[in-house]
């Protein structure tokens, strides 16, 4: 398994993985309990992940290439 697949299971960790870690009402961030915060962060960083394997994945890059 390659290091950029690896990175697709990153999110996976985080945000299920993590949950029982951070389940907490406090502090709040962004007016948000902490927990919810945590997940909605997960989702962000979720789509920047997905777009750096995306960029790293070479059948990827050859197909826009070609299409």
């Amino acid at each position: 398994m390659k290091a950029r697949d690896w990175l697709g299971v990153l999110p996976f960790v985080g945000m299920l993985g993590g949950v029982p870690f951070v389940n907490k009402v406090e502090p709040y961030v962004l007016g948000m309990p902490f927990v919810l915060f945590w997940i909605v962060l997960w989702v962000v960083l979720t789509s920047a992940i997905m777009a750096l394997v995306n960029r790293l994945d070479s059948a990827a890059r050859e197909e826009e290439h070609q299409g």
